[in-house]
């Protein structure tokens, strides 16, 4: 192996490639710089007019100006074809990014490479080991703890540059595959030694943008009927009939004034006397709070010729919606760069956060989600008498929940059924720059990420699934190195310029988590593991990786005009076997500025440019799949047998992308337009399929499968308005992508993943990746549901496509006006042509708690489905049978039929709006200041959407999986309104 690189190093550090030196400048009438600075792989700075690939740069200010937990939502619908994807399950809000749709069948497999100062962060997720549907199971719940997104601070970046395609990426090797975002933090800036303070505060206020259509016409019940043949309720059997109140459906009573026994809290049972049948209409909104997030930020930077620093600190404290949730975050960083010699300079960047919270909000449709208890709480139950907790004289011991013991007490899941975490992170690198002379440069970096994180999870007495409480620590350490060098070569020849660049990396990972469970507590309310009934430590998993890598960067340009990239990279991984270990894989990138060639500028076309690239990258597996391992037992000294059979001879997968595109200025570029085709070719995927049963595994590990994306990018900028009084600045971005599965292994059912045994997903050839299939209404041929004899509807033998977890396309709006001191701005963003399954719609549906179950109620509670029955002689008649209202809409919006509970996710955001005044220099001045900001800012202000839960965005958190198209135990949507101040002096 040692002589393969020694050869592929001398292949190419023999390499000509190219030093793209500007060599003419942006005329000060123009608004865009055609000649501006992005950050490409390995940090290498580049002409975007030079690049053959799309290099979209976001900068500082959409990160300073719309405040977020998780800095990767701030470019949610700024750049075309990029999505950021929550779970919608708490104030961390981890971030599923793609570009360009999704390329392999393995969900996980599909997120864009984040890149730090030029060094690739691991970006590990890990969950809580359970499943996002779980009612009853007896297990725990899925909780977001977040990852290494949320350790970064959005006040210290400087821009991001996101490459899309592999080509953009391809120095970065496997891990680039899916694009790549390059944040560059920032450095000292200020001049002549100056020293420059920034104080940045914002306080911001959080409220549910969207609730369900709830409906508190009708109380608990189950349509029964008193001697006297009305409609009753009785909670626990009484004078007037037998108990109605252990049922969670809303199918009782309608609420008109009358009076029946009902629960009383203060004899912790059914009361004495009747009580006045009424409606609680805040007892599900009325739990939820303000939330609030106070976020303060001091920088301190200064350089000069030969130096440059910046350190800054910020704190930030959240406490969310829920009650007792929120989190507190501390960033620490710091920047140096030095010239010791005019030959020779140095840098380093440091970062060290912690986040920490006491408790976290838990997802998914399980007894201790508060999402859980959302869809069983019902219309007739005052919010109130769950507040003690505990009842009376058996506090910590036994708690109220009055109307099922599969119902846990809101109030004991928010202040006991505690997700803790502290999590410490640091991110650093060092890098010397030797330049030999004038054509040769030397670049060395070295980078580290460490994380150290404890989780603690409390689970009380009496809990659903733990009734004699839970208690479990887990501490995760994950390590990277990234170690790169990389040799530069640079001469210009007349009208050509021309560079060599070469060099190689290592990269090596370790994770390990210890993993102690206490099952039972001996004593209530004491969470240790020394009071433990049964306690379960978990044997340490290894999961170490490493990839070693050489790579060149071959350019050439001419007359500033015409512009050739070449890179090759070979990587060898230790996920491989030895035999398949080496890949090698190339890219080619071409630009040519036909304004320049044609000589066609004038006042009204300014800037034409054709680009063009070719990539194939090399895609490695993760770590242990080629042998069988064996893996612990809960019993002390056993272990299981492995379920997935690994493959001891894997491939690489191959990743082939080809891109097209164009670019325009016009109008002395006020007006900025860029087109982009692409189709990306994902193939030899490392995929499990499945086994029958006799062969002992469920599965195993196969090199196979292949899927293409192919897709349209739009993107422009125009500033209708520019003069010394007001400017006025439009972006808008639209894309769409089409996936299609080309082919699948033999034998393989299709199958990838399933959500809760109800909704799948399937690869089928000539389909796309996110189609969803599950139970559909059995139709005859003019699209009528059929129904049964008993007067419901018919069920399906075959579960079928029932629509797909992607939307068509994606658009997004931004304007920006600046009016004397004012600036205000504000985006729109929003998708067409996606669906999403509702599990909480099939619940509330099925228990009568929204509005669109009320139908039928004043009929006697009867109602008739609206379709055909099949008569003797096999035709169609119209369905007459009546049937009561809880069982047609019980079967109607069964949880297994995927149709009725899917919905459209198209929407319309008001994603964010600002408003800010900058005093004028004449006014601050005098106090010593540089500037003075003040702002109001808001996210998620107005939404239109027909999907009726809380977000059209919907994904479940499965684990440690964001699984798009499936709504499971989904928390509200958060409607944030915030003040800001910004002072520099």
């Amino acid at each position: 192996m040692r002589k393969e690189k020694q050869k592929l190093l001398l292949m190419l550090l023999g390499l000509v490639s190219v030093n793209l030196i500007a060599q003419q400048k942006a005329k000060k009438d123009t608004i865009k710089n055609i000649d501006e600075v992005v950050v490409t792989a390995l940090g290498i700075k580049r002409q975007d007019k030079a690049l053959g690939y799309v290099a979209e740069k976001v900068g500082s200010e959409t990160f300073e100006e719309t405040q977020n937990n998780n800095w990767a939502q701030s470019m949610e619908g700024k750049v075309a074809g990029l999505k950021v994807q929550t779970a919608g399950a708490g104030p961390l809000g981890t971030s599923r990014i793609t570009l360009r749709g999704e390329k392999s069948i393995m969900m996980d497999n599909n997120y864009a490479l984040i890149v730090v100062d030029g060094v690739p962060l691991s970006n590990s997720t890990t969950g809580t080991g359970t499943a996002a549907y779980g009612a009853g199971s007896g297990g725990d719940v899925p909780v977001d703890l977040g990852n290494g997104l949320n350790s970064i601070n959005p006040d210290d970046i400087e821009s991001v540059t996101v490459l899309k395609g592999a080509s953009a990426a391809a120095l970065y090797g496997s891990r680039a595959a899916n694009g790549a975002l390059m944040i560059t933090t920032k450095s000292g800036k200020s001049k002549n030694g100056k020293l420059q303070v920034t104080l940045n505060s914002y306080s911001s206020f959080d409220t549910v943008l969207k609730w369900p259509d709830w409906q508190y016409e009708y109380g608990q019940g189950t349509l029964a009927k008193n001697s006297a043949g009305e409609f009753y309720y009785s909670y626990g059997a009484s004078a007037d009939g037998v108990s109605t109140g252990g049922t969670s459906s809303a199918f009782g009573p309608k609420f008109d004034g009358q009076y029946y026994f009902q629960y009383d809290p203060t004899v912790e049972g059914q009361s004495p006397e009747r009580q006045l049948w009424r409606p609680y209409k805040d007892n599900i909104k009325g739990f939820w709070r303000t939330g609030s997030t106070y976020s303060n930020s001091v920088s301190v930077e200064s350089s000069n010729e030969k130096t440059n620093f910046r350190t800054s600190l910020t704190y930030l404290n959240n406490e969310w919606m829920m009650p007792n949730t929120g989190f507190d975050r501390f960033n620490f960083t710091a920047s140096f760069s030095h010239q010791l010699t005019k030959k020779f300079k140095i840098s380093t960047k440091f970062t060290y956060n912690q986040t920490k919270s006491d408790n976290l909000p838990a997802t998914g449709y399980n007894n201790q989600s508060i999402s859980y208890f959302m869809i069983f709480q019902n219309p007739n139950v005052d919010l109130a008498w769950y507040k003690p907790i505990w009842k009376s004289g058996q506090d910590q011991v036994d708690q109220i929940h009055p109307f099922s013991s599969y119902i846990d007490n809101p109030y004991l899941i928010a202040n006991e059924m505690l997700n803790g975490v502290n999590k410490k992170m640091i991110m650093g690198n060092i890098t010397a720059d030797y330049q030999f002379n004038k054509n040769f440069s030397l670049m060395l970096r070295s980078g580290i990420e460490f994380l150290n994180e404890k989780r603690t999870t409390k689970r009380p007495w009496s809990s659903a699934n733990y009734l004699k409480g839970y208690y479990r620590e887990q501490y995760i350490t994950n390590q990277e190195y990234n170690n790169d060098l990389l040799f530069t070569y640079k001469a210009d020849f007349n009208k050509f310029t021309l560079s060599a660049s070469a060099g190689g990396s290592i990269r090596y990972n370790e994770y390990v988590m210890n993993d102690y469970q206490a099952v039972g507590l001996k004593t209530a309310g004491e969470y240790s593991l020394v009071n433990a009934l049964s306690l379960t430590p978990k044997v340490p998993v290894p999961r170490d990786e490493q990839v070693d890598s050489m790579y060149g960067l071959v350019t050439l340009g001419y007359d500033n005009k015409i512009f050739v990239d070449v890179t090759g990279r070979n990587d060898w991984s230790s996920t491989l076997p030895k035999a398949n270990r080496s890949f090698f894989y190339p890219s080619i990138s071409t630009s040519f500025i036909l304004s320049d060639i044609f000589g066609i500028k004038n006042n009204t076309m300014n800037y034409w440019k054709l680009r063009a690239s070719w990539a194939k990258v090399g895609i490695d597996g993760s770590p242990y799949q080629l042998d069988n391992y064996y893996s612990t037992s809960d019993i002390p000294g056993s272990v299981i047998s492995p379920n997935i059979y690994n493959n001891p001879n894997l491939k690489p997968e191959k990743n082939t992308n080809i891109e097209g595109g164009m670019d325009f200025g016009l109008f002395k570029n006020k007006l900025n337009f860029n087109l982009t085709v692409y189709q990306n070719i994902s193939e030899n995927q490392i995929i499990p399929v499945s086994l029958p049963y006799e062969s002992g595994y469920s599965s195993r590990i196969i090199n196979a499968g292949k899927i293409r994306n192919r897709g349209v990018e739009l993107s422009a900028d125009w500033f209708p308005i520019r003069n010394k009084i007001f400017s006025w600045k439009i972006g808008a971005n639209w894309s769409t992508n089409e996936n299609r599965v080309m082919t699948v292994p033999e034998g393989f059912d299709g199958i990838i993943s399933n959500v809760g045994g109800v909704v799948y997903y399937k690869a089928v050839i000539g389909g796309s990746l996110g189609d969803l299939y599950g139970f559909k209404l059995l139709r005859n041929e003019a699209g009528q549901v059929i129904y049964d004899e008993n007067g419901l509807p018919a069920r399906p033998a075959e579960i079928e496509k029932v629509g797909n977890a992607f939307p068509k396309w994606r658009a997004g709006l931004q304007n920006d006006f600046k009016i004397k001191n004012f600036t205000i701005s504000f985006s729109f963003d929003g998708q067409y042509g996606g669906v999403a399954y509702s599990q909480s719609h099939h619940k509330m549906s099925e228990q009568g708690k929204l509005k669109s179950t009320l139908p039928g109620r004043e009929n006697g509670g009867m109602i008739v489905g609206e379709g055909v029955v099949v008569a003797a002689d096999g035709s169609y008649v119209p369905n007459t049978k009546a049937v009561t209202v809880s069982s047609y809409y019980a079967d109607y919006y069964r949880r297994a039929n995927v149709e009725t509970n899917s919905f459209s996710t198209d929407f319309i955001k008001l994603r964010d709006a600002r408003i800010a005044y900058s005093f004028s220099k004449d006014v601050i001045r005098p106090l010593g200041l540089e500037d003075l900001t003040l702002a109001i800012f808001g996210k998620n202000l107005w939404m239109w959407t027909k999907f009726p839960l809380f977000d059209p965005e919907v994904a479940t958190l499965d684990n440690a999986t964001i699984t798009p198209g499936v709504e499971m135990g989904q928390l509200p949507t958060a409607r944030t309104v915030g003040f800001q101040l910004n002072v520099k002096f």
